[in-house]
């Protein structure tokens, strides 16, 4: 008989600091929330909780959508529903991209059999709408565009409403990535004319990862329920799964209760705080890290005025070794940053100041702790003026 290969000791992880791409920082009532009795998952107690979380997540994504729920799986899983769902073999679909994430919808797209028209913009830079309005020239019978709000790669903020007009001037549905958006930055569904869209629990949520929230709107339910071939995915079929999260309860798959239980208490949190005086502590903060940043000579690498505030990239100094300052940062602060990917690999830093994690103290620190490793590297910065810029952003907000 096999035996264990050691004896194995009790949990004990390191408590991070969560300043990258992601998962940010839980809040203690999360986790308290998770250590609850479980029920199960048709038990009416749960199915109440269900109830709940449904219109927390309305709420969230700012809209009425009936299917509105959170889908069993990271926010890849919802990027995969959305999309999966969508999309059939010879649909045709425009996919709009500045990113890894928006690459990652392209892949998707083509998976499912769909003929996918590509709109690729610079790394770091919005997509333009003309870019948008020449791809359905190139495909005016496209029945999808999709696009990244907030990419999580290059730290843009995607500009919504002309691409929207655009793709429904064509009669198109749009899906929206708002992975790293939700909960930090405004994402109105309902006013924006979004048809579909995505979004993870471990971002600005402040959850840890495992469920992805979607909301489809009645036009996208429409396409969904007159596809001609099944969801090629039996996981992530929404035209089963809305059976269990509707009316009907009916059973597709055990709901990971203890996540749910989290999420409920995460959006509570949310909802007690207010979605206006959230997206402005994000963008407050935000504001404040980059001046700070600046001040050390440090320089922001996504667009000037599409840069999200929830999280914050910057273009490492070229005699600079940007994962020697990472590890800098883990060993002596016990704080995570991120590092860039795909083409900028090596080149950026992903600063997360998302949900929780976004604070006043969380910027001092990191100002500080970032200071630090950059004069260890021999490039000469200065702490206290770092703090003095962002104590210039605060002080101008209370006044």
């Amino acid at each position: 008989m096999l035996e264990p290969k050691k004896k194995y000791g009790e949990l004990a992880p390191t408590e991070r600091i969560l300043l990258g791409a992601g998962p940010s920082g839980v809040d203690s009532r999360v986790l308290r929330a998770m250590s609850t009795p479980l029920l199960g998952h048709l038990d009416p107690e749960f199915i109440e909780i269900m109830d709940d979380t449904r219109d927390l997540l309305r709420y969230v994504f700012q809209t009425e959508n009936t299917m509105t729920l959170p889908m069993s799986g990271t926010g890849s899983a919802g990027m995969d529903t959305v999309l999966s769902n969508l999309l059939e073999p010879k649909a045709k679909a425009i996919v709009a991209y500045c990113g890894v994430f928006g690459q990652r919808m392209v892949d998707i797209a083509k998976r499912t059999g769909a003929e996918v028209e590509v709109v690729q913009s610079e790394w770091g830079h919005i997509i333009e709408p003309e870019q948008v309005e020449a791809a359905f020239k190139k495909m005016p019978t496209a029945q999808v565009l999709a696009f990244v709000h907030a990419e999580t790669s290059t730290g843009i903020m995607q500009p919504v409403k002309d691409i929207v007009k655009i793709a429904h001037d064509h009669g198109a549905v749009v899906a929206m990535d708002c992975v790293t958006s939700l909960g930090g930055a405004p994402v109105l569904l309902d006013q924006w004319g979004i048809d579909a869209a995505y979004s993870g629990t471990q971002k600005c949520i402040s959850c840890p990862p495992g469920l992805a929230p979607i909301s489809l709107n009645d036009k996208a339910r429409k396409m969904l329920h007159n596809r001609k071939s099944p969801v090629s995915s039996w996981y992530l079929d929404l035209t089963m799964i809305e059976r269990y999260w509707g009316q009907e309860r009916f059973y597709h798959h055990t709901a990971p209760i203890s996540m749910v239980y989290a999420l409920r208490e995460a959006l509570r949190i949310i909802a007690e705080e207010g979605l206006e005086a959230r997206w402005a502590r994000h963008q407050l903060n935000a504001r404040a890290f980059t001046a700070g940043c600046e001040a050390m000579g440090l320089k922001p690498f996504a667009q000037d005025g599409y840069r999200l505030p929830s999280l914050i990239t910057l273009a490492v100094p070229e005699e600079v070794k940007e994962d020697e300052v990472r590890q800098y940062l883990l060993n002596k602060f016990q704080i995570e940053i991120s590092g860039g990917l795909g083409p900028v690999k090596g080149q950026i830093w992903r600063v997360g100041l998302m949900g929780s994690n976004s604070t006043r103290k969380n910027v001092m620190l990191a100002l500080t702790a970032l200071a630090a490793a950059l004069n260890a590297q021999g490039f000469k910065t200065s702490a206290s003026a770092a703090l003095e810029a962002a104590t210039v952003v605060y002080n101008e907000a209370a006044c």
